[in-house]
């Protein structure tokens, strides 16, 4: 019996797993579970129209891929093309919620093209299979189509290849 519920739990968990190449499941983070600096819900449909990079961060490991960050900062992409989404995961870690939104209100203020979303609640290690307590890295194409999908530290050799594949698909 403990064989047979192992497995049906595996089989969920990867059946929500993302696929390159494919969409991801519709995921909404709103209300308690967070969303938008604003206030407003994040939706996974807004990936579209656009090159998106989605970083699904834990606030302790949110100075990992600075190096990546700043790379994509100075290429300059052109924002009618191009966008970044940050999503904090704001369960992952012990510090309180609200100094984490005030830092992500001074970001989204300092960042006006880059959107700040807040999961309080971990829906996308839930709903995506992200790695929780780490650093994904995503992107989609402009059909919201994912295309690279990185957890932990870029080295130089993916920082290389992700902004590739982001020139590719402007």
């Amino acid at each position: 019996m403990k064989k047979i519920f192992l497995l049906l739990s595996l089989s969920i968990s990867v059946s929500f797993a993302l696929m390159l190449g494919q969409v991801p499941p519709s995921v909404v983070i709103d209300g308690k579970n967070g969303g938008q600096v604003d206030g407003k819900a994040w939706t996974s449909s807004m990936l579209g129209g656009k090159v998106y990079v989605l970083f699904y961060v834990d606030p302790d490991k949110k100075d990992l891929n600075e190096i990546f960050i700043e790379t994509l900062h100075a290429k300059q992409f052109p924002y009618d093309k191009y966008g970044s989404i940050a999503i904090v995961n704001m369960a992952a870690t012990w510090m309180p919620n609200f100094a984490i939104e005030m830092k992500l209100k001074a970001k989204q203020k300092k960042y006006p093209n880059a959107l700040y979303v807040r999961d309080k609640k971990k829906v996308l290690v839930k709903k995506w299979a992200l790695e929780d307590d780490n650093s994904d890295i995503l992107v989609f194409d402009k059909s919201g189509k994912l295309i690279f999908q990185y957890a932990g530290k870029l080295d130089q050799d993916h920082i290389n290849k992700v902004i590739s594949l982001i020139e590719s698909h402007l």
